[in-house]
């Protein structure tokens, strides 16, 4: 049997959406564009979306809508993705690393050590789908009078308190990548705001800076900017994978409650603190003896990944020498992420658990 590290869901209703965008001749700036906003934003608890064209790029236009810029400084984990802290390198601001707790997410403890007068906000990452503690990000914000901005990449459906992510900070930030737990069969993002200016902010951003607001509509450009749209066909499929996402979260919420019985404990499991729903975008374990256990695994016919193995401080296009993130750091050499997506089916888990547990640790 070969195990692969993941297998997009694609079904015959979101084939069917695509093809009707592509009979329609309809194909940017359409009716499938906005349902996808609305629903979405719906769905977490935000009061307006804004579809951008990737992950990546609705963290950049989130960005400069809350006015980042030279000399301004950005706390981030240090355990992320480089998408993370990439915008806020290229609008000239400095990316300040944060270490980990055991459950990988920002420690804000660390955070409130690497504060300065220059801070001007916070990222925290719902890593691996797990909620951050977004009580203590609220006290956070209100002693230090900076922004929010969640990361909600790998959280799609997760909650804390009851609550979705993408509803807490100023703005939130997600991917439609097609690993996702949920896709546009492509790339695709977006932006979520109960902030009116700043949703109207990123919505001008989106399209060369227009103001379709404005008395002359399309022909007024008060921004300078690009166009990071997102198509009509994409956006029609994320309708369909919308309608799913529930039923996603739950399969991947009985994967992981299976992995959590019936691995050994020769391994780090995933550490679920409390008040939240993990969505589990991944299921991540730790040891030291990783780099033999994935070859092991890789021989076995079992597909893994490392999110991830250098740490962000560390990649030389962040050139941040000198800052200290040792949990981070350690954790990179002995995390590894094992197969985790709705359509595993019941055999594929026991076999990957069988690989794991024959594994001499």
């Amino acid at each position: 049997m070969q195990v692969p590290s993941g297998r997009p869901a694609m079904t015959p209703e979101m084939i069917e959406a695509a093809v009707q965008v592509l009979k329609s001749g309809r194909y940017v700036k359409g009716p499938k564009n906005e349902e996808f906003e609305q629903g979405f934003a719906a769905y977490c608890g935000a009061s307006r979306g804004i579809s951008v064209s990737n992950g990546t790029i609705a963290l950049y236009l989130a960005l400069q809508a809350l006015d980042v810029k030279k000399g301004d400084e950005v706390l981030v984990p240090a355990n992320t993705f480089i998408a993370t802290a990439e915008p806020i390198k290229l609008l000239g601001a400095k990316p300040v690393f944060v270490d980990c707790n055991e459950a990988y997410l920002i420690d804000l403890k660390d955070a409130e050590k690497k504060v300065t007068k220059k801070t001007k906000g916070l990222i925290p990452v719902h890593l691996y789908g797990q909620p951050c503690d977004m009580k203590e990000v609220s006290d956070f914000k209100k002693r230090h009078g900076c922004w929010v901005l969640e990361d909600c990449a790998q959280a799609h459906g997760a909650e804390y308190g009851g609550r979705r992510v993408g509803s807490f900070g100023e703005m939130a930030c997600f991917s439609f990548f097609p690993s996702k737990n949920m896709t546009v069969a492509g790339d695709g993002g977006m932006v979520l705001s109960s902030d009116e200016g700043l949703a109207k902010t990123v919505e001008m951003l989106r399209d060369h800076g227009r103001d379709f607001h404005a008395p002359n509509g399309a022909n007024v450009h008060p921004l300078l900017s690009l166009n990071y749209r997102l198509s009509e066909v994409l956006a029609a499929i994320g309708n369909e994978q919308l309608k799913l996402l529930p039923e996603f979260v739950k399969a991947r919420q009985r994967i992981a409650r299976r992995y959590d019985k019936e691995l050994r404990n020769d391994v780090v499991k995933p550490v679920v603190l409390p008040n939240r729903s993990h969505a589990y975008h991944l299921y991540v374990l730790r040891t030291r003896k990783r780099d033999e256990l994935m070859a092991w695994l890789k021989k076995e016919g079992v597909a893994t990944g490392i999110h991830y193995p250098i740490p962000v401080h560390k990649q030389p296009s962040m050139d941040c020498q000198g800052q200290r993130v040792p949990n981070v750091e350690k954790y990179a050499d002995e995390i590894l992420s094992i197969p985790m997506y709705p359509s595993l089916t019941e055999e594929e888990q026991g076999f990957v658990v069988e690989k794991i547990n024959a594994f001499r640790f």
